[in-house]
């Protein structure tokens, strides 16, 4: 959108306020606020803040920072008594330099080394999220609703989806889909297929819309990977292929599985280092709660097409509809940083490419049913089982710290070790009730 259009569009709505949203190192929400008379200024020069209360983003000693907002980000907010606007930010540092600790300027010189081939990375995602019932300000980790994967029943699940979709769209995010899932009071809604920099600030835009619309209703949406035992966990699948002159390079019609060399380089990349970067595409504790036998999520580090144990995916597409293919992750979770996750897979998967791997054979049978000796024989991996784990393979990857930089790597290992080292010294009553009697 160029400058012109945004200064008519805040006088026509009568945008008193602006709100400049950027993200944190873990993929929260952070916003300055400002009145309108200041856009042209923050447009031209920036609006600098203090950064060093940021998770992950300073100390006291180099706390200033400053705000750039993206004009393709501006939106009004559809919300609040004050009509305002928002735009997603890149935060620079006092050099002028776009921030080495900014999650969003991580995936932009990422997303360069294609652009430098004229190629470009586009990326889909299924949201899966939880509405809870509220006893006041306590959330209940009661469902809303008792239907199912994609029941019609329940009326006012429907009427809420809905309304999330109709927001989410005011935004300027396009949508695929939506659907109820699995698990009672859980939902889906798929964001559509686009250049993956939008796609990340459409993901963080829609976590925060789709948890206003369910205030609004006196529920509290969740996007946690596993919160309630024995019951489906959220994931966040991810469909990704690469474009160059408006051609799928994935696509090889002659190919079995309709993949070209580029295709097949790119998902072997991926696979091979999964471990290394799964500490970004599963963040929590909480995550390897869902990364579990039983449930759909995958634990094996394999490929296939019908197999939905598989950990990446070949989705099926319409006769001769080549811009549709695409190979989908099936690991990722709600609670990653989309601007980190997309830039981690994305070195993966060019790592892949340009070293020319090649993937192991595809597996098309239920992987869960599978021995451990044949887990062997067909040297199939498994994905880290906690997050602790995984940390340890992400510390040693130089794919990671090349895909995020040596400053944001160190903050993000040592925010999640401190998160794990918190949750190792925990007492749950799960132990209570194994061990109090027993022993």
């Amino acid at each position: 959108m160029n400058i012109d259009t945004i200064f008519k569009k805040t006088e026509k709505e009568n945008v008193k306020f602006i709100d400049l949203w950027f993200s944190d190192i873990l993929g929260s929400v952070k916003n300055e606020t400002i009145p309108v008379q200041q856009l042209k200024k923050a447009l031209k020069e920036g609006i600098w803040f203090d950064g060093s209360s940021v998770e992950g983003f300073g100390r006291i000693f180099e706390s200033d920072m400053y705000l750039v907002p993206d004009p393709d980000t501006f939106a009004v907010i559809p919300w609040g008594e004050e009509k305002t606007a928002r735009f997603i930010c890149d935060v620079y540092a006092p050099d002028h330099k776009p921030a080495a600790v900014d999650p969003r300027s991580i995936l932009k010189k990422n997303l360069r080394v294609l652009q430098a081939k004229k190629m470009e990375y586009y990326v889909g995602a299924e949201l899966e999220f939880y509405l809870f019932q509220r006893d006041g300000d306590t959330v209940l980790t009661l469902p809303h609703d008792r239907v199912g994967y994609f029941d019609l029943g329940g009326d006012l699940a429907l009427k809420i989806r809905k309304k999330m979709c109709d927001r989410l769209q005011t935004f300027g995010i396009d949508l695929e889909a939506g659907h109820h899932e699995v698990g009672k009071g859980q939902h889906e809604i798929d964001l559509l297929y686009t250049r993956a920099l939008r796609l990340a600030d459409n993901i963080l835009a829609a976590r925060m819309v789709i948890k206003k619309v369910a205030e609004e209703y006196g529920l509290y949406a969740t996007f946690m990977p596993k919160p309630i035992f024995g019951a489906p966990g959220n994931g966040m699948h991810i469909h990704q292929s690469i474009f160059k002159n408006n051609k799928n390079m994935f696509a090889e019609p002659k190919d079995s599985y309709g993949l070209s060399k580029l295709a097949y380089h790119y998902l072997a990349g991926v696979l091979k280092f999964m471990k290394e970067i799964t500490a970004i595409t599963s963040p929590l504790v909480n995550s390897y709660k869902r990364l579990v036998s039983g449930f759909e999520a995958p634990v094996y580090i394999c490929w296939g097409r019908m197999n939905r144990s598989a950990l990446m995916r070949v989705p099926k597409i319409s006769k001769n509809k080549y811009r549709s293919t695409r190979l989908e992750l099936r690991s990722c979770d709600p609670s990653a940083n989309p601007y980190l996750l997309f830039a981690t897979v994305l070195r993966a998967g060019l790592e892949g490419i340009e070293n020319k791997i090649a993937p192991p054979v595809p597996v098309e049978e239920n992987v869960y049913e599978f021995q451990s000796d044949v887990l062997a024989d067909k040297g199939i991996d498994l994905l880290p089982r906690s997050l602790y784990e995984a940390l340890e393979y992400f510390y040693k990857s130089k794919i990671a710290k090349s895909a995020l930089g040596d400053a944001l790597f160190q903050r993000y290992y040592e925010i999640k070790l401190r998160e794990w080292d918190e949750y190792s010294i925990q007492v749950s009553k799960w132990e209570h009730d194994k061990y109090l009697e027993l022993y």
